[in-house]
């Protein structure tokens, strides 16, 4: 009888951390189904591809992380098609290069609307499948740029408490601060710029792959003892003397 392969949704997949954290878990042994926008379907069938190239089945589950319904849907067909649901990914997030003196309600609206509202109905939905399912899941979220900042402290809030809420079920509940990484996205130059500015001795933005290998613990049966923490990969090995330097 051949082992039973568990099922990952990752949002936010057609490109970027998302897209390497679709091809780790591929290469972990899950099958994914992968979310990004309508206008990126070319990009998710080319994920596709690349993820049955692993030995893998994969899906599209494209639609706006926003929209409650749409998410509902999501994760509808994801279990329907690959057959269960495992790992909720909410990798999904936007962020534009303001300060807080330069901040425009609407842009607050739409940061929170994908990075705090998209967060909490993938964790909605996803736990309310793997409750049903019996055997528990995980749940990963990935929480200058004021309202960005702002968004991701309140998804460390919002998974801390769903950790404390559905530990019983055997649901952990996790997140990852990754920090700069270089990546294609809204603004992306600028905020690099930033952040460079800000941390000169910062090295450079680290690849992918960095998240990507930590969101594969988290995701894993392994890591059932872990739960309610936010994690930060480490980049790469800097001094006693730098490490002092930079909490100064």
């Amino acid at each position: 009888m051949a082992p039973i392969r568990r099922v990952a949704l990752i949002t936010g997949a057609a490109q970027g951390i998302g897209l390497a954290i679709a091809l780790r878990l591929a290469d972990d042994g899950l099958d994914v189904a992968l979310n990004d926008l309508p206008s990126k379907l070319d990009a998710l069938n080319a994920a596709v591809r690349a993820v049955e190239g692993k030995g893998g089945r994969a899906l599209v589950v494209s639609g706006d992380v926003s929209v409650d319904e749409q998410v509902n849907v999501m994760v509808g067909k994801t279990v329907e098609i690959l057959g269960r649901l495992d790992v909720m990914v909410a990798n999904a997030a936007i962020a534009f290069p303001f300060s807080v003196t330069d901040a425009e309600p609407d842009a607050y609206d739409k940061i929170f609307a994908v990075n705090v509202r998209g967060v909490a109905l993938c964790y909605k939905y996803a736990a309310q499948q793997m409750i049903k399912q019996g055997w528990g899941g995980r749940l990963i979220g990935s929480p200058g740029l004021s309202a960005y900042s702002a968004s991701k402290f309140a998804i460390r809030g919002l998974s801390q408490t769903a950790a404390l809420e559905l530990r019983r079920h055997r649901i952990t509940v996790n997140t990852y601060a990754p920090g700069m990484i270089d990546t294609p996205g809204l603004g992306r130059d600028a905020m690099l710029a930033m952040e460079q500015k800000r941390m000169p001795k910062q090295p450079k933005a680290a690849s992918v792959d960095v998240v990507a290998s930590l969101v594969s613990y988290l995701a894993s049966e392994e890591a059932y003892h872990i739960t309610g923490e936010q994690h930060v990969p480490f980049f790469g090995p800097i001094s006693v003397t730098e490490r002092k330097a930079r909490a100064t």
